[in-house]
């Protein structure tokens, strides 16, 4: 018999079912409004995740069809979809402009609970784009002239030199959005919202929509 990993757990026992049975005893899902339900789950996510409650796992494609993934922090999402920013010379930033769809997976470990979505990618406004940059960190926004993000590195020096330097010509003015850094917007097609129950039997609930005007229709998965 082949031993298990060592430091990967092994499968819950029926002792610790029994202790996580109350916290999952939810109520079933009645909601219609995927984009609705996404808010309250964040809401609580934001009230109990310890870090980062906007993070998200971000899939995208190369021109090989070779899956990328990446966690980037989400930063506006309503019904028009689900924004985050980036390097548009990154890898993520090249692959989305070749092939502009994608996937996301939100996982909020405390809460026991994921919410998957993908759909059509479009790139935000540069008004947009402009009013998140100087919102951002000073240092943060020069950091956005400075890196090459996904290219090769010399050494850490040699970035540290870039951020002096940028930090050397913009002095204390004002630092502008760079033009090769932007927003995309994920349109999502479909939701997958993911609750923990015990015994591996849990609830999924899935939105699908033909297009952005088409009215979403709801379906059960087996867990």
């Amino acid at each position: 018999m082949k031993k298990a990993t060592p430091d990967i757990p092994p499968s819950p026992s029926e002792a610790d079912y029994a202790q996580t049975a109350d916290a999952n005893a939810v109520e079933i899902f009645t909601e219609t409004d995927p984009v609705a339900l996404f808010a309250d789950w964040l809401a609580d996510a934001r009230r109990k995740e310890p870090n980062d409650a906007n993070a998200v796992a971000l899939a995208t494609a190369d021109a090989d069809g070779l899956p990328d993934v990446r966690m980037v922090l989400l930063k506006d999402a309503d019904a028009a979809g689900f924004v985050f920013y980036t390097n548009l010379e990154s890898a993520k930033g090249m692959q989305l402009a070749a092939n502009p769809k994608a996937a996301m997976c939100f996982h909020w470990k405390s809460l026991r609970r994921q919410v998957r979505l993908r759909g059509a990618i479009e790139p935000v406004s540069a008004e947009e784009a402009d009013t998140y940059f100087a919102s951002r960190a000073r240092d943060s926004r020069i950091g956005a002239w400075a890196s090459a993000q996904s290219r090769s590195l010399e050494s850490r020096f040699a970035l540290e030199k870039a951020v002096a330097r940028e930090a050397a010509r913009f002095g204390l003015g004002e630092v502008p959005r760079p033009p090769h850094w932007s927003g995309f917007r994920l349109v999502p097609q479909s939701f997958e919202f993911w609750r923990d129950r015990p015994f591996r039997l849990h609830d999924r609930l899935v939105f699908r929509r033909e297009s952005p005007a088409s009215p979403w229709q709801t379906d059960r998965l087996y867990p």
